[in-house]
């Protein structure tokens, strides 16, 4: 099979600093402090595949060229020059050349941005499948992690290929805390089971709010005045700072202590100043809703480095029951392999007043269906 891949070299780089995007504030992103991870994870996963015998064709330079070079490859056509500072236009020329060169399949390693870039030049002709590397990634055409983006691509031949949807966000609405997504189309996307997310799902009805309810009623009463406490992003831990009397960013990640808000949206600069001034700390979190990711999706600033520093034994995870029915496993994403496998098989998750549940962590390329 002939592959075309490419990398969005700045895709992710304002999830640890905060910026919940990096479309149109790369800059900005630079100036906090941000480091590039595309590569890294793209190199995670062409790492796996140097003898799989595929036919590859790339871009110069750091949108393909380098990664493949880092990951030992030998033979790889370079089909696309880029530019020095990529764009959403390098991209879509870069998908072109690749399909006028043969490619049958397009792999790709960014965020929503990306896979709607991909998605306006290939449609429905050509399948695709995205290393996730963005910040949100609500897109239905990402593998879990680059680990399972390998898994996939090395059973190609075992593959079911379905219609699956491109979504993005609004980010400028994003980073003023409100959610607005919008679907732009289907791609065809190969998939093994487990191995491929589902599109991000929204819960908001009746039962689910009483539900949010009773967990934050449980939480507050657990909550210690000498614990720092590092909340993630979503409508559930909004609930529980709502029920200690505040609030806090609804996309955002912020740090509550005594029931006051010591850092609103911090990124990941300001949680690890925080948490090493000696207190004690807990991490709550709620699972992205049907895709069932408690770290790599929407909340980067809580980094692998954070959550070591925190431990895994404080890391409080919550979510109602309707969303766990919804949810088949968990999935831990953080970048750092070593730490997403000593979360171990299965975690407990809060759903309600004094109740528990025990859900399976899929690790991919493991997991079994």
């Amino acid at each position: 099979m002939i592959l075309g891949f490419l990398v969005n070299p700045v895709a992710g780089m304002g999830g640890a600093v905060g910026l919940k995007g990096t479309d149109g504030v790369v800059a900005e992103a630079l100036r906090r402090g941000a480091l590039p991870a595309s590569g890294a994870r793209a190199k995670m996963t062409m790492n796996r595949l140097r003898d799989a015998g595929f036919q590859i064709l790339t871009c110069s330079g750091k949108m393909g060229e380098t990664v493949l070079h880092d990951a030992g490859f030998e033979s790889f056509r370079v089909v696309h020059t880029c530019q020095s500072n990529s764009t959403a236009r390098d991209t879509q020329d870069a998908v072109r050349t690749f399909i006028e060169n043969g490619a049958e399949l397009i792999v790709f390693c960014g965020g929503d941005g990306t896979a709607r870039d991909v998605l306006e030049v290939v449609g429905r002709d050509i399948p695709i499948l995205g290393i996730p590397a963005g910040v949100k990634m609500y897109s239905a055409v990402f593998a879990v992690d680059p680990a399972a983006a390998a898994s996939v691509l090395g059973k190609i031949a075992e593959a079911t290929f379905y219609d699956a949807e491109v979504v993005d966000v609004d980010e400028d609405a994003y980073r003023d805390g409100e959610l607005k997504t919008r679907l732009f189309g289907y791609a065809r996307v190969p998939c093994i089971a487990n191995q491929v997310q589902v599109t991000k799902g929204i819960f908001e009805d009746q039962d689910e709010d009483r539900a949010k309810e009773e967990i934050a009623s449980f939480i507050s009463e657990i909550m210690r005045n000498d614990t720092l406490y590092i909340l993630g992003a979503g409508t559930t831990t909004e609930y529980v700072a709502q029920k200690i009397g505040t609030q806090k960013t609804l996309l955002g990640v912020d740090v509550i202590k005594q029931g006051k808000i010591l850092a609103e949206d911090a990124n990941e600069k300001i949680l690890l100043d925080l948490i090493s001034h000696g207190d004690r700390v807990k991490i709550l979190v709620s699972p992205i809703g049907a895709q069932g990711f408690i770290f790599g999706r929407g909340s980067q600033q809580i980094s692998p480095q954070v959550i070591r520093n925190v431990g895994i034994a404080n890391v409080i995870v919550i979510a109602t029951p309707g969303k766990l029915a919804r949810t088949r496993t968990l999935y831990v994403d953080t970048g750092d392999p070593s730490l997403d496998a000593a979360f171990g098989d299965s975690i407990q998750v809060i759903s309600g007043y004094r109740i528990a549940q025990r859900k399976v962590i899929c690790h991919p390329g493991t997991c079994a269906t």
